[in-house]
């Protein structure tokens, strides 16, 4: 089972395809290094706020908020998670949300014909 170590201090698993095994796992610094882990340099202040809010979402409807409801939740352009991380799934893996498997094909891909 991977595993990212935290700042030397702590450890949290991760599944096959580096999605966290416990949501409560998640905070800042987690988000940080998997952000880190998925190739992007760091994350800002907004990225965080977004990240935030994703949770939040999250927890409220156990689904994706739309990416322009993110945008607008967090005061910023309409399509800040694409100008931000470039892909959804990205964002959904770093706010320590869960593996959502072959339903996670509709973010990248969009709905089947």
């Amino acid at each position: 089972m991977p595993e990212i170590e935290i700042g030397g201090i702590k450890k949290v698993a991760l599944d096959e395809d580096g999605y966290l095994l416990r949501y409560e796992d998640w905070d800042e610094d987690v988000a940080r290094a998997l952000a880190k882990r998925e190739g992007l340099k760091g994350l800002t202040t907004d990225m965080l706020d977004m990240l935030r809010f994703m949770r939040s979402y999250y927890e409220k409807y156990r689904f994706f908020p739309i990416i322009r409801a993110v945008c607008k939740n967090v005061h910023k352009p309409k399509d800040c998670i694409t100008e931000s991380f470039i892909d959804p799934v990205i964002s959904w893996k770093v706010a320590g949300l869960p593996n959502l498997g072959e339903e996670m094909d509709i973010l990248e891909f969009g709905p089947p014909d």
